[in-house]
């Protein structure tokens, strides 16, 4: 996982994620975005899950972990779309 940010990407937003098209159904990778607060914990980076729903800005995610379902909810920033 990475530790920190190249200098020239540091405190820069990158607005393709922020106004990302992710619905409900959509298939997603947990890739947290180190120039903004983690919104969970290191273990699930770069794991897969489906988007559920809305909660205020966060998008509702479903990762299995263990044989056991998890809902999180995280900000677009953190989640990367998978083609389907």
């Amino acid at each position: 996982m990475l530790s920190r940010k190249r200098v020239r990407h540091k405190g820069k937003l990158n607005l393709s994620k922020v106004f990302a098209n992710i619905k409900a159904g959509d298939k997603v990778s947990l890739v947290s975005d180190l120039s903004f607060r983690r919104a969970f914990p290191e273990r699930y980076h770069g794991k897969t899950g489906t988007v559920i729903g809305n909660q205020g800005k966060s998008l509702i995610v479903s990762v299995y972990d263990g044989g056991k379902e998890k809902k999180f909810a995280i900000q677009k920033i953190h989640l990367k779309k998978l083609s389907s």
